[in-house]
């Protein structure tokens, strides 16, 4: 079996209201695919995780390396690739495309020898997670504290045990918001803070000091990822446990977070930081040092698949009669083809996800929905 074919999909929708996170607009959903196909037929799936068009043209860069390849050689292809463009980055774009190659070609691995990802990653220790609801940006034209609690409040009724919320703007809306959302979610229900790295040092410690009566799981990304020592002024100047990590890429990004304890708990994406090749070598450092591990996951189901065969594989740390069970970051705003692409879409029964069994990823492409969501250029 040999590589044949790389192809990206590029999906996109305009989105009838915009909304912001501290860092970022978004004013519509753009993700991108990476697809490759051997000489047999077999076809593997994977997803970059970022900017949709820089992504692509690093992966077809990379595919000159690829055509006529084993696709079983992960680990020397991953080497190989990211040793391509290593002196032009080490981090960003040259990984996350990296990203989704790797996580297709543990794909077709997976279909293959006709187990789920999660069987070659060393076994499956779970057959479903809890999930969290990812939403509550600031929407164009609404009062955000009053909306921020009504959406929190639908996940709630929708079944979930757990929401996280956008902060990192100003710290006295924040703070409204925060108090809003505890209110409108009850007492029991796990509530996690994200800043998007909106603040400085003083913001955060303010903001963090001030919210610990609300009971947050997590306060993520406080400030910008470069300054490690500002995150180690935050976690030492406030209660809250400090998450971060969804833009330290590849173990090399991660080496100085997790050996300073800057963090305690570490969020790589798995397409972002390097697919499960370079994921299964943060999750060891992670534990090493002691340090919590919650995947970040932002985009389509075939992110959400492979995060899925992830932590379906995720040994307990520490071992123990009662576990620390992972929880999956399940990401609520608006994206119509987030689970079109997929012919068996990945829901939530309960705020609990079932992990694929299939072979691979465990999902099958939609191919009609790719056609209906592919960008145009020039949209």
């Amino acid at each position: 079996m040999k590589i044949a074919e790389v192809h990206t999909h590029i999906l996109d929708h305009k989105l009838d209201v915009a909304f912001e996170s501290a860092s970022m607009r978004f004013d519509r959903r753009q993700h991108i695919l990476v697809e490759i196909v051997c000489d047999d037929g077999t076809t593997g799936w994977g997803e970059c995780l970022g900017p949709a068009l820089p992504n692509g043209a690093i992966v077809k860069a990379y595919a000159t390396r690829l055509i006529g390849r084993n696709p079983l050689d992960t680990e020397i292809l991953w080497q190989e690739l990211y040793n391509l463009f290593r002196d032009q980055g080490q981090r960003g774009l040259a990984v996350t495309a990296l990203s989704g190659i790797d996580v297709a070609l543990w794909d077709i691995k997976g279909k293959r020898f006709g187990v789920p990802v999660s069987v070659l990653l060393g076994g499956r220790l779970r057959e479903s997670v809890r999930a969290y609801a990812t939403g509550s940006f600031r929407r164009d034209g609404v009062d955000r504290v009053a909306d921020n609690a009504a959406e929190c409040a639908g996940h709630i009724a929708a079944g979930f045990n757990a929401v996280k919320i956008k902060i990192g703007f100003d710290p006295k809306t924040d703070l409204a918001v925060i108090a809003a959302v505890r209110e409108a979610i009850g007492p029991q229900a796990r509530l996690m803070i994200d800043a998007n790295h909106g603040y400085d040092v003083r913001e955060a410690v303010a903001v963090g000091q001030a919210a610990q009566q609300y009971d947050i799981d997590w306060f993520e990304e406080p400030v910008i990822p470069e300054q490690l020592g500002a995150y180690r002024a935050v976690r030492a100047g406030q209660p809250i446990p400090v998450a971060g990590g969804e833009t330290w890429h590849g173990r090399f990004g991660f080496r100085e977070p997790l050996e300073t304890r800057c963090i305690d708990i570490a969020q790589p994406d798995l397409c972002g930081t390097g697919g499960f090749t370079e994921m299964r070598r943060i999750a060891d450092m992670a534990a090493l040092h002691g340090v919590r591990l919650v995947p970040h996951v932002w985009g389509t189901v075939v992110q959400i698949a492979a995060s899925l065969q992830f932590m379906a594989a995720l040994l307990p740390d520490p071992p123990r009669r009662e576990p620390i069970e992972p929880i999956l970051e399940f990401d609520r705003t608006p994206n119509p083809f987030r689970q079109a692409i997929a012919r068996t879409p990945i829901e939530h029964e309960n705020g609990v996800v079932r992990i694929p069994d299939g072979p691979g990823l465990g999902i099958e492409i939609d191919r009609d929905a790719l056609a209906e969501f592919a960008w145009k250029d020039g949209a």
